[in-house]
């Protein structure tokens, strides 16, 4: 195996499966792969800025702003000026927009049982730590992946 020239093309292939898949599952409730990102990225609560939000996802902020005017629009997400920085925008959920993330990530729940369901669970946890230090290793500024994220999937299914 060529590493080099294979695990590149192993990740996108992965990631567009993926992205395929959500894209279909979430497009009877309007909504894409990506959309679904920028709504988890908020379900945890907490307003953020709109580039917090895109280093979080993590996306350009131009990509963020046009999602975020759509959902906005949908009366999914509000967009407030912030409290401190006049020129930043805080962006939270709305009360809709809770929902319907909740359907999403309730619409999801096939997708991410057969990918869990492909791997033995040491190799599920196994993957995740890899591809948390492949993501560390690519980016500039480390994103938060590990426990924020497992926190927020944790009060999800509960």
């Amino acid at each position: 195996m060529k590493i080099k020239s294979e695990l590149p093309l192993a990740l996108r292939t992965a990631y567009l499966a993926l992205h395929r898949q959500s894209d279909s599952q979430f497009a009877p409730h309007g909504l894409t792969a990506d959309q679904f990102v920028l709504l988890a990225a908020l379900s945890r609560g907490q307003a953020l800025t709109q580039r917090e939000l895109a280093r979080r996802m993590p996306s350009d902020p131009s990509t963020v702003r046009a999602m975020l005017v759509l959902l906005e629009r949908h009366g999914l997400v509000q967009r407030d000026t912030h409290p401190t920085d006049s020129r930043a925008r805080t962006v939270a959920l709305t009360a809709a927009g809770k929902r319907k993330f909740r359907q999403l990530w309730t619409a999801g729940e096939p997708i991410r049982a057969k990918m869990v369901g492909s791997l033995q669970h040491d190799e599920a946890e196994t993957l995740v730590r890899l591809l948390i230090k492949v993501a560390e290793s690519l980016n500039a500024v480390s994103v938060p992946l590990d426990s924020e994220t497992s926190n927020q999937t944790q009060e999800v299914e509960s």
